[in-house]
């Protein structure tokens, strides 16, 4: 089986690319890892790898046969080459549109396809299976992996109905990040000790007062707000 489309990048790589500073020539990020792995050097003696690299794009938020299905012994890549490479290429021009979004503009098919794309991006992480895992009460992959097909519309009913707010940081020094798990959802009652934010949870996106984040570009960040908290911000955050 090639070998292609078997390392499998759960923060796409043109989405990494839009956090790169104005003009750079490099081609990479500063990547932090929370674990960083243990290696032997050539004298036998253990060491901890740098938690912060510099690494290129091929390199950061990706695992081989993330992805990959397995029937007997056929494996198929058809996820990654098919179904997420329609997502990506949709996702792409939508996430476009926004991070440049101007009144009165209005283009139905961009929002469709980042509705689509954030609902499964937060899905596709490793957090996301990991959640997907628990709910299903399942550590079969190939079934994790159904489920996120199934499933991938999961968040856009209700962010359709949210209050959208385009937030810009070009003035700023301060600039937004790229992170594993790039689709997040805030709640001010759900710290991080928080059972709501424990393992691979994150707040209800039903919940009254969970936000939903999403960084569009270095200057450019999307916050989702529910209907009814922008109605009533007086109400419980978890009701």
């Amino acid at each position: 089986m090639s070998s292609e489309y078997r390392r499998n990048h759960f923060v796409p790589v043109w989405y990494q690319k839009r956090f790169l500073p104005a003009g750079s020539r490099d081609q990479k990020l500063y990547y932090l890892d929370f674990k960083p792995e243990m290696f032997t050097d050539t004298r036998g003696t253990s060491h901890t790898a740098k938690a912060v690299r510099w690494l290129g794009f091929k390199h950061c938020f990706a695992e081989k046969d993330l992805y990959t299905t397995k029937f007997g012994m056929e494996e198929s890549t058809k996820i990654e080459q098919i179904f997420f490479g329609q997502i990506d290429y949709r996702g792409k021009r939508g996430v476009e549109y926004f991070t440049n979004f101007t009144h009165p503009s209005v283009d139905g098919e961009a929002f469709q396809d980042l509705l689509m794309y954030m609902s499964t991006q937060k899905l596709r992480t490793l957090k996301g299976l990991g959640w997907l895992s628990n709910q299903a009460r399942t550590t079969e992959r190939d079934q994790i992996l159904r489920l996120m097909l199934e499933l991938r519309q999961l968040y856009c009913a209700i962010w359709a109905e949210c209050v959208w707010l385009i937030a810009d940081a070009s003035q700023s020094d301060t600039k937004f990040i790229v992170s594993d798990h790039p689709v997040t959802v805030y709640n001010r009652t759900c710290g991080p000790r928080s059972q709501r934010c424990r393992g691979y949870n994150d707040p209800d996106i039903r919940l009254h007062g969970s936000h939903t984040i999403f960084p569009l570009s270095l200057d450019k960040i999307l916050i989702l707000t529910n209907l009814s908290w922008a109605r009533n911000p007086y109400q419980s955050e978890v009701g």
